[in-house]
């Protein structure tokens, strides 16, 4: 084998510990990743039409759809997200409907000639039409900003500020994305699992199979109508089945036991649930996950929840872990009571220091503040390890003109490529948008001029070692935290400064991110690149409007929505997701990081994760240089260790543990016994239980909850009330026994 062929080889094993086979690396028409030599096809149809009215016209239609339904549900205690999955099913039969039914009349603009019907539907246009929806797959993050100015703080902010607000964090990171191809979309061992499921999807929507058993599609759809009839359980009839914490059941009176068993308020020991959208809510779809990343995942869940926290609260009692809740997102004073933010902001909008010395330091329970200490070193080892493990890859691929390429990488050279200057114009006007925002509007966003132009070079620096990461285990670390740390640093006390210095560089990363990631699905489809861009950039506007418009619409329509002090008990609007970002907005921004972190704080060691962070994947891969023999060393990948816990909250226990037993059991149980099966099913079976629970969960919305008809009995609860309750002698909270 070649030295080259041995380096894609050892690159894979060390990071998605896909279960490769030694390939020629002379040989290109053959991947050197198991999953995309399963799935994706090495062949392409140039001649197939994807500037067509249908895609365009169902293409903004699903849009604009999945950008209202997210958004909307977005306030909901539970959440939903319907992801671009459901659109591929849904217009898969609408597309065909079209092709039967439209005119194939051809009409003449300028030189060239256009129908509305060129031919059948085919599946590069259903790709486009799907990534159009994808754009609108989740609520843009900058409405929480907007959520949090109007429903936390009580102050206004306007329709523009907020439109420029949500449609530049969502753009800016796009211009910079078409720099990273090269080394993220190109290159074979950038295989993108996500991008390869959605490829799995598409061919078994679209292909006619020959061969035993049964095709996928058939099997997509029985799949589909099984998950869409069973979640009318879990979804309205047995509540309880979300979150089965059977500790509380045999001990109903305990503290103890409430916190050891509560899957949504504890640490979910024996918690279970049987409902997809719990397993998939925070942490994505286990059956798309690597085995290796799903190991490191539970690896660092495990030592959190069930080593690390049981001691640092019964154990050490580590920062007064006993006067407040064990698993807490909320921000407490020293008697364990909830913190009263509001009287803390005075009438700038900034942070009353006589009011809060009164009030005294802010406290975090115990897992909340450890969370955070992980999430530094998390961030940390991402730097490191991509540094470690590829920065001489990323070399190579940088500075090399004739870097040899794959099959699919040689089918794309067929189409005309984005020009450079695409980017760079998009990069110029988005960030000219933000800034006349900064400028003009500082009085609504606080944020200076300069810390815009941090941001975006702290988004620019981060986005090929997050891609990189994302691209080869299907995690994408975060820089929310250490973003809002740094500024926080720098320009305490302006709590709405902070998290839109906190968007501009986490989203603008991630947006990256999404891109990089649909122009690997593109790239494996044979998507002409022209089409992706325009594409994702007219998606990604629309979205954000409509966005923007149903935020105004729920904030101004529901009464005290997201306060829950003031809605009623049974009230679904109460906005987890915002009340995290809310609290972050206090910690990070009003209070700043010096007086939780720093000396005057409670919680300077915490820093030392930093340091810790950057020093693990150094040693990982010094040993896996001093013993090479040894592959578990190169199987460790910190920063999805680390970073495993990241979406704890508003992710629960009960989340985790149910998601890697479904990934575990189908990723090495089912792929080493039924590997066959695996390759034909696995990828298609994601796609069918996150689509039928999706329209499940609309129809029960729209035809029962919006209707306030909704079932009110044992088996609709978690029975784990106590578990919210501190445990420290003395401390007195409204519901809980005094110990």
């Amino acid at each position: 084998m070649s030295s080259s062929a041995m380096e894609i080889e050892n690159t894979t094993n060390t990071d998605t510990k896909t279960k490769t086979k030694v390939v020629d690396d002379d040989n290109d028409d053959i991947s050197p990743i198991e999953a995309v030599r399963a799935v994706v096809l090495n062949d392409d149809d140039p001649t197939l039409p994807v500037w067509t009215f249908r895609m365009w016209f169902l293409g903004i239609i699903s849009v604009v759809l999945l950008s209202f339904v997210n958004t909307f549900f977005s306030y909901r205690t539970e959440p939903l997200t319907v992801t671009m999955i459901s659109v591929q099913v849904a217009t898969l039969p609408i597309g065909k409907f079209m092709a039967k039914v439209l005119p194939t009349k051809k009409f003449r603009i300028g030189k060239r000639e256009f129908s509305l019907n060129p031919g059948p539907f085919n599946m590069k246009e259903h790709v486009l039409i799907s990534i159009f929806a994808n754009c609108g797959g989740g609520t843009a993050y900058a409405i929480s900003i907007i959520d949090i100015i109007r429903a936390f703080y009580g102050r206004k902010i306007n329709f523009l500020a907020s439109w420029l607000l949500v449609v530049t964090t969502q753009v800016l990171g796009y211009g910079w994305a078409g720099i990273m191809r090269k080394i993220v979309v190109d290159p074979a061992t950038m295989w993108w699992p996500a991008s390869v499921a959605q490829v799995s999807l598409f061919r078994a929507l679209h292909e006619k199979e020959d061969g035993k058993g049964m095709s996928r599609g058939k099997f997509f759809f029985i799949a589909l109508i099984c998950s869409f009839a069973y979640y009318v359980i879990p979804g309205y009839f047995f509540g309880t089945l979300t979150t089965i914490s059977w500790i509380c059941w045999i001990f109903p009176k305990s503290v103890t036991a409430h916190q050891i068993g509560s899957g949504s308020n504890g640490l979910g020991l024996g918690s279970f649930a049987l409902d997809w959208n719990s397993i998939v809510a925070f942490l994505g779809s286990p059956l798309v996950t690597p085995i290796n990343a799903t190991l490191n995942i539970m690896a660092g869940y495990l030592l959190l929840i069930y080593v690390v926290i049981p001691s640092c609260y019964w154990g050490l009692n580590l920062y007064n872990a006993r006067n407040f809740p064990i698993y807490s997102s909320h921000l407490f004073t020293a008697q364990g009571m909830k913190y009263d933010v509001t009287s803390i902001v005075n009438k700038k909008f900034e942070l009353d220091l006589e009011v809060y010395e009164k009030q005294g330091h802010i406290n975090l329970s115990v897992f909340f503040a450890i969370t955070y200490g992980i999430g530094f070193a998390a961030i940390a080892s991402a730097i490191t390890h991509v540094a470690c493990f590829h920065g001489r890859r990323i070399i190579e691929l940088w500075s090399s003109r004739s870097m040899k390429q794959d099959i699919h990488t040689r089918l794309m050279k067929k189409y005309n490529d984005v020009p450079s200057w695409w980017f760079h114009v998009m990069l110029i006007v988005s960030f000219i948008l933000a800034l006349l925002l900064v400028i003009f509007m500082k009085d609504q966003v606080q944020l200076p001029w300069w810390g815009l132009i941090f941001a975006a070079a702290f988004a620019l620096f981060f986005t090929p070692f997050v891609s990189i990461i994302t691209a080869t285990t299907n995690q994408t670390p975060g820089l929310n935290v250490i973003s809002e740390y740094v500024f926080g640093l720098i320009l305490p006390g302006k709590p709405i400064a902070n998290v839109c210095f906190k968007t501009y560089a986490y989203i603008s990363m991630n947006q990256a991110v999404v891109f990089l990631s649909d122009f690997k699905l593109g790239h494996y489809m044979k998507i002409p690149p022209r089409s992706m861009f325009l594409v994702q950039t007219i998606g990604t506007i629309i979205a954000g409007t409509v966005n923007v418009i149903v935020a105004f619409w729920m904030l101004g329509s529901i009464p005290n929505i997201c306060n829950t002090e003031l809605l009623p008990p049974d009230s679904e609007w109460t906005c987890p997701g915002d009340r995290v970002f809310f609290d972050a907005s206090v910690i990070w921004g009003l209070v700043g990081p010096w007086r939780i972190f720093g000396p005057k704080g409670n919680y300077s060691y915490l820093n030392l994760f930093f340091i810790l962070g950057a020093l693990g994947p150094i040693i990982l891969w010094a040993l896996l240089k001093a013993f090479p023999s040894q592959k578990w060393i190169g199987a460790i990948h910190l920063p999805v260790l680390l970073g495993a816990t990241a979406a704890m909250p508003p992710a629960s226990t009960v989340n985790f543990n149910s998601w890697l037993v479904v990934a575990i059991v189908f990723n090495h149980f089912v792929y080493k016994h039924y590997r066959n099966w695996w390759h034909k099913y696995n990828y298609v079976l994601s796609g069918a239980l996150d689509a039928g629970m999706a329209f499940m969960l609309l129809l029960l919305y729209f035809a029962l909850n919006m209707h306030g008809k909704s079932l009110d009995w044992w088996g609709q609860s978690e029975h784990c009330e106590l578990a919210k309750c501190p445990t420290a002698k003395g401390v007195n909270v409204t519901g809980c026994p005094v110990f």
